[in-house]
């Protein structure tokens, strides 16, 4: 008996020394995490998701089953956070945190936003959770994408598209950010108060205007109280003048003023000034 005990203590002593000695390890995940964040406008949007890869497989209509609910990605369902209300493909979205889940078709695709976050896979998923659901349309590439990917693309003030692409397959969805309305009352507000605005100030006011359709009149007035201080670059402020006016439709006002930017122009940054191919292709589009 005790040659028995003495040869089981001597056992689990070699096997803890042998386990002891074993080396650590760190495979690579199967889907490597990923976290991207893309500012549209004034509002920050960020996605966490897992990217899992094709590895000679059929994907959609395959490992990713049609008609059925998929966390859009490995592991942990995905997760997509916005700082401010947007819309989804005309979609009111409140600023917040979701689960983005999605339902692949050969055809169409549904995509969910479910208010619960904090999901593994899509295994406790429930429909009485979902915010929103919506139809898109996907398109086929002619170009093979080994990794899923989660993207944003189009990015403008005012609207980008995120772009779930894998495999042959990219699927759309359109973002708006409705900044317009938060904004011009700032705008207003800040040019209304007594205090000396500087050049860049009116210049970025002005550019916002004329970008989005507000009132040009105004845009003009604070460019020229922006030129009133002779600024070093007065050259920006006269090309954003110049297109205003185009855009008015006193074509001979755009071109004096665009001449006047390119001259101005020359001189600070050479033949070669950015500037001076601008006006040049404004003056040449009124002619």
């Amino acid at each position: 008996m005790k040659l028995c005990s003495s040869a089981l203590a001597g056992a689990l002593l070699l096997a803890a020394t042998s386990s002891a000695q074993t080396p650590k390890v760190e495979f690579p995940a199967a889907s490597p995490a990923c976290t991207i964040k893309q500012c549209v406008g004034l509002t920050d949007i960020e996605v966490v998701y897992s990217r899992p890869g094709k590895k000679h497989r059929e994907v959609f209509g395959g490992i990713v089953p049609y008609g059925q609910v998929w966390r859009t990605g490995a592991n942990a369902a995905t997760r997509i956070s916005f700082s401010t209300p947007v819309k989804l493909e005309g979609n009111d979205v409140p600023a917040g945190t979701y689960g983005l889940f999605t339902i692949p078709g050969e055809d169409e695709w549904t995509i969910i936003l479910n208010k619960n976050a904090k999901q593994w896979g899509a295994f406790q998923y429930d429909s009485k959770d979902d915010l929103v659901r919506f139809k898109v349309t996907p398109v086929h590439l002619a170009e093979q994408i080994e990794t899923f990917t989660i993207e944003f693309n189009h990015v403008r003030d005012e609207s980008a598209a995120l772009n779930l692409v894998w495999d042959h397959t990219v699927v759309p969805i359109r973002i708006e950010i409705p900044l317009t309305d938060k904004l011009v009352p700032q705008i207003e507000a800040a040019m209304a108060a007594p205090d000396k605005k500087s050049d860049g100030f009116y210049f970025q006011a002005a550019t916002f205007y004329y970008d989005h359709g507000q009132d040009l009149h105004k845009a003009l007035d604070w460019v020229n109280a922006g030129l009133a201080d002779k600024p070093r670059f007065a050259y920006e402020l006269l090309h954003l003048k110049a297109q205003i006016l185009a855009k008015q439709g006193d074509k001979a006002g755009a071109i004096a003023t665009a001449k006047e930017s390119k001259e101005l122009a020359t001189k600070a940054e050479g033949p070669g000034s950015s500037f001076v191919k601008m006006n040049d292709d404004l003056i040449s589009s009124l002619q």
